[in-house]
């Protein structure tokens, strides 16, 4: 046995290897000096990486000004007939129909106009119908980019920061997520809800606790919030019992058939509470929107519009997700654990995208929640494929990454371009060409209590004073029971024969769809007062006192409107739009 002295003095001894290993009271010493600032920039990195992706998103978007889709407005004259009192109707006086199909967005534009946050003025100039909802918008991003950060901790501890921003890169580089995600419309919602179920299921995916009872009823919940924000969202309900499906094992085949009973219970008995009011109520088991805009049972052929998602995106950075996602799927650990799982609502909501069919707006509106999965798989799968690789292998990556991202944006530029010049329908542009002018009509003509149909409603619901009939059958149940029923007979029985509007407008397709063409307008007693295309603005000669103030008015609103139609210009609302507004011609 060695004493403890000469235990010391051998470890004194300059050939004696410990002698040159550091020392344990040196340690202590040199640690301070090195540890303080990696350990803050990681705990900021994660944060700062959501903050700044935020800002690229934000600024994307600053490029549209304050354009806000006029469908979006719809939704708007619903809030605050609501917070007035009136129920879940269009207008004061209007019979209840559910012209909404985001009930959850909704209830957002409810408590802000409550709190006096919208639909109540302007904060520098800029009306709060606009800056409300792109507020909303804008903390949806940072929570979808939130959520990507979780899921990327649970891969990539210490790189989630990367891997945030690379999503925040992708999705600020993508059109058609960023215009729908700030146009009002509830998609920055049914985003949040879509990424906030990828990293609930990927965490708990690589850490073994999918079937834990919080998880499945967290899932259950965001598939619950998802249906109420738009009506495809309840595919997500599917997303957890697939999962456990995906991973299941014999062992835990009892928790696995509870804990999927949970989450299809924790979404199934609200839901179901839900189409019950909705029965109650309005007499329908889905949104009059689904009943007018004639959904037909899903075929196959339409799942090739999917396809179209990959041209938009650029096929060559589809094929690098493709290939390094294999290539993360290929190798055991948690990145193919992390990967496999989020794959399952991204599948999902590719899914339902194809079963919606096509939409006559641009931009590919429904596809929002396929953007953030997508770019969120892409992000997990590069960063998983650079960690594990080499120098050389990661700069070729990482510059065939660059060149995909370039070739998507120029590829994209062309049709992104004609939508910042003139997005779709401007709820501006809406209250300006109808709501302000058939108000003035009606003053002018001397019409008092009239009523006006027309199909472009937003706009017009937040400025007429004048009962609104909706043509598109978004608002009105007969209306929509007509297109349902593809019976343009009955329909134009209904307007012309029984509402009987004193003023009307229909234009383009509309003038087809419905059968209100000019040779049946004018066996009915319709004159035109302004011809746009092939409809226009139409008045029933027998419902003005003084034919003379026909003539006279067409001279007087025709340089105009020629002008507002042929730029059709997005311009800001000002402070307000108030019912009655515009009544002199």
């Amino acid at each position: 046995m060695i004493s403890p002295l000469a235990q010391f003095q051998r470890r004194k001894e300059p050939s004696a290897p410990p002698a040159e290993a550091p020392s344990p009271a040196r340690k202590p010493a040199r640690e301070p000096a090195r540890t303080p600032a990696p350990a803050a920039l990681r705990r900021w990195a994660d944060p700062a990486a959501v903050a700044l992706a935020t800002l690229l998103v934000a600024w994307r978007a600053s490029a549209l000004g304050q354009w806000i889709v006029d469908d979006a407005a719809i939704t708007f004259a619903y809030a605050r007939s609501i917070d007035e009192g009136l129920g879940p109707v269009q207008q004061p006086g209007a019979d209840p129909v559910e012209g909404y199909s985001n009930p959850s967005w909704l209830a957002l534009l409810v408590v802000g106009r409550r709190l006096g946050l919208f639909d109540h003025g302007a904060l520098l100039g800029v009306s709060d119908l606009v800056l409300y909802p792109k507020a909303l918008a804008l903390l949806c991003t940072a929570g979808v980019l939130a959520c990507v950060t979780v899921a990327a901790r649970a891969v990539l501890p210490g790189r989630a920061w990367a891997v945030t921003l690379l999503t925040g890169a992708v999705l600020a580089a993508n059109l058609s997520y960023v215009a729908w995600s700030f146009s009002g419309l509830e998609n920055p919602l049914y985003a949040l809800t879509a990424a906030a179920t990828g990293a609930l299921l990927v965490r708990a995916a690589v850490r073994g606790a999918l079937l834990r009872p919080a998880v499945a009823a967290s899932a259950g919940a965001l598939a619950l919030l998802a249906a109420l924000t738009r009506p495809d969202g309840a595919v997500l309900a599917a997303a957890y019992p697939v999962t456990v499906l995906l991973f299941l094992r014999k062992d835990h085949l009892a928790r696995a058939v509870r804990a999927a009973a949970l989450s299809c219970g924790t979404f199934a008995l609200p839901y179901g509470v839900f189409l019950l009011w909705r029965r109650a109520t309005f007499g329908l088991w889905v949104p009059n929107t689904a009943v007018a805009k004639a959904q037909q049972p899903p075929r196959l052929g339409q799942l090739a519009s999917a396809g179209e998602l990959l041209t938009y995106g650029g096929w060559a950075l589809a094929l690098i997700a493709a290939a390094c996602v294999g290539i993360a799927l290929a190798r055991p650990g948690p990145s193919r654990r992390a990967l496999a799982a989020l794959l399952v609502p991204l599948a999902l909501t590719l899914l339902a995208y194809g079963v919606l069919g096509r939409d006559w707006m641009a931009l590919y509106r429904f596809a929002t929640p396929v953007w953030v999965l997508a770019a969120t798989a892409l992000a997990l799968a590069v960063a998983t494929v650079w960690r594990a690789e080499r120098p050389r292998a990661r700069v070729l990556t990482g510059c065939a990454l660059a060149g995909a991202l370039l070739l998507s944006v120029t590829g994209q530029a062309a049709q992104n371009g004609r939508f910042v010049d003139r997005p779709t329908l401007s709820m501006c542009y809406v209250a300006e060409r109808y709501g302000h002018t058939f108000n003035a009509y009606a003053s002018y003509l001397g019409l008092r209590d009239a009523t006006v149909a027309l199909p472009d409603l937003g706009g017009t619901l937040l400025t007429s004073r004048l009962r609104v009939v909706d043509v598109a059958g978004l608002t009105d149940r007969r209306v929509a029971d007509a297109y349902a029923a593809r019976d343009t007979a009955a329909l134009r029985h209904y307007v012309l024969d029984e509402v009987r509007p004193e003023l009307l407008h229909v234009h383009a397709a509309w003038t087809a769809k419905s059968g209100l063409t000019e040779p049946r307008l004018a066996t009915a007693g319709y004159v035109p007062l302004y011809r746009e295309g092939n409809g226009g603005d139409y008045v029933r000669a027998a419902a003005v006192r003084d034919p003379a103030r026909i003539t006279a008015l067409r001279a007087r609103v025709g340089p105009v409107l020629d002008t507002m139609v042929a730029e059709m210009r997005p311009a800001g609302c000002g402070p307000a739009l108030r019912a009655g507004e515009g009544a002199q011609a």
